[in-house]
C-alpha cells in the first residue's frame, strides 16, 4: 500500500475510561502507525470525537449547534495524537475544512498532498466542516479527495458482523462483504451516507479491532483478520 486513510474511534482512545484520553492506547497506535511510515508508507488519519461528545445524543440543544461541538472535539483529540506521534518520532500536521486560528492549516488536496510528499502523517481534523455530516462521511470524503488506496477502520470489536456481537452471541461475523451487501443490510459499517459515497467511488474499506495486538500494521501488511469491504 502507498497511501493509506486511517479512522480511529474516539472511544478506543479513551481505553478503559471511555471519556477523554488514554495516553497508552495512543502510544501504542503511534508507534504502529511509525512502523508504516518507516516503511513509506503515506498515512492520513481521521479521528472520531466519541470520547467527548456525541451531538446526535443531545436532545436539548439545537442540532447545528451541536454538531459543531463534535468538529470541536475531533480536533483536540487530533492535536493531542499528533503531538504523541510526535513524541516517537514521526512528522505531523492537522488540516481542517475551516479556519481555527495557528492551531491547524485550512484543508486543500495540494496541502495534503505537500505533506505526505515530505513524509508527514496528516490528520484531517473538524469532519467535513458541515452539521448533519458524520466524521464516517469525512472520512470517505477525504480518502477519496487525496486518492487513498484504502479506509483502515480499527474499531472496539474486530470485524463487521451480521448483528450485534455485544447483544447476540452467535451473531455472525464476515471475513469479506460488499459495500452493496452493507447497504442493502445495513450493517453500520460506516452510516449510510458514507456507505454509498463509498460504493460510488469505488473506495474499498478494511475493519478491524484496534485493541488487538499489532492490529494496524498487521492489517498493512497482509496478517488481516477482520473484514474486507469490497466494491
Amino acid at each position: 500500500m502507498r497511501r493509506i486513510l486511517l479512522k480511529l474511534s474516539g472511544e478506543a482512545l479513551a481505553g478503559p475510561k471511555k471519556t477523554g484520553f488514554d495516553e497508552e492506547t495512543v502510544r501504542k497506535v503511534a508507534l504502529q502507525v511509525k512502523e508504516l511510515v518507516d516503511q513509506n508508507i503515506q498515512v492520513g488519519i481521521v479521528i472520531g470525537g466519541g470520547n467527548f461528545w456525541r451531538g446526535r445524543s443531545s436532545e436539548n440543544i439545537d442540532r447545528t449547534k451541536a454538531d459543531q461541538i463534535g468538529m470541536l472535539a475531533t480536533i483536540m483529540n487530533c492535536i493531542y495524537v499528533s503531538e504523541i506521534f510526535r513524541s516517537v518520532g514521526m512528522m505531523t500536521n492537522i488540516l481542517t475544512p475551516f479556519e481555527c486560528g495557528s492551531f491547524t492549516k485550512l484543508f486543500s488536496k495540494d496541502r495534503a498532498n505537500k505533506y505526505f510528499e515530505k513524509g508527514m502523517v496528516v490528520f484531517f481534523a473538524g469532519g467535513t466542516g458541515h452539521p448533519y455530516f458524520s466524521t464516517d462521511t469525512g472520512v470517505v470524503l477525504r480518502a477519496i479527495e487525496v486518492e487513498a488506496e484504502v479506509i483502515l477502520l480499527a474499531k472496539s470489536i474486530d470485524g463487521v458482523y451480521d448483528d450485534d456481537p455485544n447483544k447476540n452471541p452467535a451473531a455472525k461475523k464476515y471475513d469479506e462483504v460488499t459495500i452493496d451487501e452493507v447497504i442493502a443490510k445495513n450493517l453500520q459499517v460506516v452510516d449510510m451516507t458514507a456507505s454509498i459515497l463509498a460504493r460510488d467511488n469505488k473506495m474499498p474499506m478494511m475493519v478491524f479491532g484496534l485493541n488487538e495486538e499489532n492490529s494496524i500494521v498487521n492489517t498493512v501488511t497482509g496478517k488481516f483478520t477482520g473484514t474486507k469491504v469490497i466494491v
